[in-house]
């Protein structure tokens, strides 16, 4: 599933092509939106935002509207330069914005709304996110509070994918966050210290950050110290890296039992 970083790294992307700008055509290739009519009534209208929130992405459009997106595990983002070809089938496409030769494509997006501002702002769904990682004005306070108010019989692993507690963290960054602060992601979060929550996002943060430039940064995989790392040896003490199911989702946790504690 794409993290916060990703959604970040899109928006970045797609700031310099619509922020500002009047699309020269909007298309919605998905069937299942044909009857909504969305490129008539955004129709000359101005981009006026791109915002990236954990890991849904907004589209904002003057006179109130905002397109919504959530990619789930199997969305993504794209941006072509003129005479680009695209990387994934047509066919594949729920979105494609034209601003001049330049197009902005949505694959794969289960999740794509075209939503009232006032709706944004009232939406159940995203009124319950919790702090997003990587916005300016992150305050681990917040993302403490959250954290207290949840079930203390939650492991912390589980906790951490909790876009309620704190939005944009996925199972990548929350098994590196926990190795990074010599965490156990099986620990319940009653025993988990306020200071070593803290360090988990912490940790996490200014990666995703790296991960989300657009210059080129290689891969956030490439500098993964236990995510899909089961049987080698860690890179801290030498032990063995374990991997299991873990919470609801049964996602794959990944960590050391010899440093992780």
């Amino acid at each position: 599933m794409p993290e916060g970083d990703t959604i970040l790294r899109a928006a970045r992307r797609i700031r310099p092509v619509l922020e500002g700008n009047v699309p020269d055509e909007i298309r919605t290739p998905q069937p299942r939106h044909a009857p909504d009519r969305w490129p008539q009534r955004l129709a000359g209208r101005r981009v006026t935002r791109v915002d990236p929130y954990g890991k849904h992405l907004f589209l904002r459009f003057e006179g109130g509207l905002t397109l919504h997106s959530h990619l789930r595990m199997n969305g993504a983002w794209a941006v072509y330069p003129p005479g680009a070809r695209w990387r994934k089938s047509p066919r594949r496409a729920w979105l494609v914005v034209r601003a001049g030769e330049v197009e902005v494509v949505e694959f794969d997006g289960p999740v794509l709304e075209l939503m009232t501002d006032s709706r944004t702002r009232f939406d159940q769904r995203l009124r319950a996110l919790g702090p997003d990682l990587l916005a300016d004005d992150f305050a681990p306070e917040r993302f403490l509070r959250r954290l207290r108010a949840d079930d203390q019989s939650r492991t912390i692993g589980d906790a951490l994918l909790d876009q309620r507690n704190v939005a944009g963290i996925g199972n990548i960054w929350k098994t590196e966050g926990c190795w990074g602060a010599a965490v156990d992601p099986w620990r319940p979060v009653r025993d988990v210290r306020d200071e070593e929550a803290v360090a988990i996002v912490e940790h996490a943060r200014p990666r995703m950050l790296a991960a989300a430039r657009v210059d080129g940064f290689p891969s956030e995989r490439d500098d993964r110290r236990v995510y899909k790392r089961a049987g080698m040896p860690c890179p801290r003490c030498g032990e063995t890296i374990r991997a299991r199911g873990q919470g609801d989702d049964n996602r794959i946790t990944y960590w050391c039992p010899g440093c992780q504690r």
